[in-house]
């Protein structure tokens, strides 16, 4: 047999056996040949695109982004600029979701501040009162 089975790929490149198809089925690696018996072999380039999947997924794309940057890949009309756009559309998204972090980290450092932390029953709890009062979380959050 002249290939990987799918359970060595997976393990070559670190993920999953189950990994492979369902990227398959998402389209982010083409369907493997098939061996006369009908097993699936795959070769070193399943590795190299499980990586570079697994790697864009630690810097935060989901995978339909993924897919593009790997359509871009073969797009031989795509240039460093889409793919730079598609980078910076990525930490605009990343900013803002550090800008929302802080400001829920505020939030929740004033409402546990609001709070003496008592035994008292939980009817008398700030925290609770504020998150059931849209209007006074609003003015947490804001």
């Amino acid at each position: 047999m002249d290939g990987m089975t799918r359970g060595e790929v997976a393990k070559k490149a670190d993920v999953n056996p189950e990994t492979l198809r369902y990227y398959e089925r998402k389209e982010l690696i083409p369907k493997p040949r098939r061996s006369d018996g009908g097993f699936r072999l795959y070769d070193e380039h399943y590795v190299g695109r499980l990586r570079f999947i697994q790697r864009a997924k630690e810097l935060g794309f989901t995978l339909a982004e993924i897919k593009d940057l790997l359509d871009l890949q073969l797009d031989e009309e795509a240039t460093c600029q889409d793919v730079k756009a598609e980078a910076e559309e990525k930490l605009k998204g990343v900013a803002e979701k550090i800008q929302d972090l802080k400001r829920i980290r505020s939030a929740l450092t004033r409402l546990a501040d609001t709070c003496e932390g008592g035994g008292g029953p939980t009817s008398d709890c700030p925290i609770l009162d504020a998150m059931e009062e849209g209007e006074a979380l609003g003015d947490v959050l804001s």
